[in-house]
């Protein structure tokens, strides 16, 4: 549960623009990797540690909204370390919408995601996002502001 846990904070943090508790979803050295679509769908490029990752997703701020649905999350293996540490893997699909001047753009994607049990707290060590397919569609009401 509290790796779904972690899962859900990122979108809400993702949506609401919350960068300072979205970064402390990772651990201090975590990876985040991403594609550039359309030119790429897979995760070609890299930021490693929390300052990349806020920087990474301050881009979100060109979109009027965004709203990421969390459709699936199955954890693989869970290791837990003689020393009390733990980690685990799993796989996240995703609706991700990004409303720009009444046009959305939504990706199906996934994440392949690595986690640490960092002092008693799940976190991502490493996530990469991979992006299946793009639809473009029209929106008819916005609601503006916070």
């Amino acid at each position: 549960m509290a790796l779904r846990e972690l899962v859900e904070r990122y979108a809400l943090h993702v949506d609401r623009r919350a960068l300072d508790d979205l970064v402390e979803l990772f651990t201090p050295d975590g990876v985040l990797l991403v594609p550039r679509p359309p030119e790429t769908l897979t995760p070609t490029f890299e930021r490693h540690g929390r300052d990349a990752i806020r920087a990474a997703m301050g881009s979100l701020d060109r979109y009027d909204a965004t709203l990421h649905a969390v459709v699936g999350h199955v954890v693989g293996h869970v290791i837990d370390g003689a020393d009390g540490s733990a980690s685990a893997t799993g796989v996240v699909t995703c609706l991700a919408h990004h409303v720009l001047d009444d046009r959305a753009s939504v990706w199906a994607l996934h994440y392949d995601d690595h986690y640490a049990n960092d002092q008693g707290v799940w976190r991502f060590s490493r996530r990469a996002l991979t992006v299946e397919w793009i639809e473009e569609r029209p929106v008819s009401h916005l609601r503006r502001g916070p």
